[in-house]
């Protein structure tokens, strides 16, 4: 493992996240209220192991680059462990990266000088929990040119995924990108293998294949789309099939590519037993701390006809925030935020610094950091209301708001 780096691709636009991504990449959107969702792919590497990390960037990275230098740069360099940031350079060329294997490709030459055995190729904007050193050891066992993370999902979510069938000693015998109509695994007609997007190559192949298709013109220079389907003809490609690390059967494993999905693994977390621990100190999930105090509940005036109460229920609360007389109810609250008296939080995620005014009620919400909710509103009630103020609002219901989002105050009655 110490021969073997760690290369986290973290440039996506995350167009589907807006407004959440208007000002930072997908990797850094907050999560859980005290996380980023890169966190948990660098917390893996960390924990299996994997000390030399580089972080590819490229789309609105200054959140992200903040971030790792505040979070991780703990790694001792003398001992050759690091998380470094690779913002894109046009080493090899002069357009930004056109795809997953571009985005290697042109930091070729950084990951030659690393000396590295295997290469171990993450998304940096999923969450799980898995240890890469179980992966990286099968990889060497069965002696692939390179091993594919894998696990089973619905034949209709395949569609948006990479999809593959193996042979009975689990070698990749076709793969296919976002097919319309995915293979489905034996024995289970409504079920496909789906790709991670984590990939371990070994070294050499990897280089000799990244500057092959560097010379395909109609290559769109993607790992699934382009290289994969190509080297399971050339190479031994071998698929692994991925197990949750706390239960070691059931995977838990989220693609946070969308509103919904997003607001859907947060609210995972408030659950009375998620599938994701978040209290695993065997697993720990590491992140920056900003220096706060805790959090604090004031107010229990209870009376029948205007309670004034502080307090959350099966909730996450982080540092800093105060409930001041207002109620938090199956949502995150990030840290520093505060809910001002007689209001009301329900089934939200409320980023850092959020505040929300007297006789608010906020429900089925998303609130980016910094918003300040003008006191007597309502959002997440009428969903047209809020599709009038400029908020975004999913198919589900979900009303998103933005960093620059502007609230009206609420008309007189």
């Amino acid at each position: 493992m110490r021969r073997d780096l760690a290369l986290i691709l973290a440039g996506g636009k995350g167009t589907r996240l807006e407004p959440l991504t208007r000002d930072r990449a997908k990797p850094a959107v907050p999560f859980g209220g005290s996380y980023r969702i890169i966190d948990f792919t660098l917390s893996n590497c960390l924990n299996s192991g994997l000390r030399r990390i580089l972080v590819l960037t490229q789309y609105k990275a200054a959140s992200l680059d903040r971030h790792v230098n505040q979070a991780w740069r703990f790694l001792c360099r003398e001992l050759d462990e690091y998380v470094d940031v690779l913002p894109p350079q046009q080493r090899l060329d002069e357009q930004w990266y056109q795809g997953t294997a571009d985005a290697v490709y042109q930091n070729i030459y950084t990951i030659e000088k690393t000396g590295a055995e295997n290469v171990l190729i993450l998304s940096g904007d999923h969450i799980y929990k898995m240890d890469y050193s179980l992966l990286m050891e099968n990889h060497r066992k069965t002696g692939a040119a390179v091993t594919i993370g894998c696990l089973p999902v619905s034949i209709e979510e395949g569609r948006q995924f990479g999809v593959m069938s193996i042979d009975s000693d689990q070698r990749v015998v076709d793969f296919q990108e976002k097919p319309v109509n995915p293979q489905a695994l034996p024995g289970s007609p409504n079920t496909c293998l789906a790709s991670m997007g984590i990939y371990v190559f070994q070294a050499d192949v990897l280089y000799e294949e990244l500057c092959k298709d560097a010379t395909i013109r109609d290559s769109s220079h993607d790992f699934g789309k382009d290289l994969l389907p190509r080297l399971i003809n050339e190479y031994r490609v071998q698929a692994y099939p991925f197990q949750d690390k706390n239960t070691g059967e059931k995977s838990y494993w989220r693609d946070v590519g969308t509103l919904d999905a997003y607001y859907e693994a947060n609210m995972d977390l408030v659950s009375v037993d998620p599938q994701l621990n978040l209290y695993d100190q065997s697993w720990p999930i590491r992140s920056y701390q900003p220096l706060l105090p805790p959090p604090k509940f004031v107010f229990a005036q209870e009376n029948f006809e205007n309670p004034r109460v502080g307090y959350a229920l099966d909730s996450l609360v982080c540092s800093g925030s105060i409930l001041s007389g207002g109620k938090a109810i199956r949502s995150i609250i990030g840290a520093n935020v505060k809910i001002n008296s007689w209001s009301t939080v329900e089934d939200s995620i409320l980023f850092d610094n959020v505040t929300v005014g007297r006789r608010t009620r906020i429900r089925r919400a998303i609130i980016d950091k910094g918003v300040e909710i003008p006191a007597g509103i309502t959002i997440g009630y009428d969903v047209e209301q809020d599709r009038a103020r400029g908020f975004t609002v999913t198919e589900s219901g979900i009303v998103a708001i933005g960093k620059v989002g502007l609230i009206p105050e609420p008309l007189p009655a």
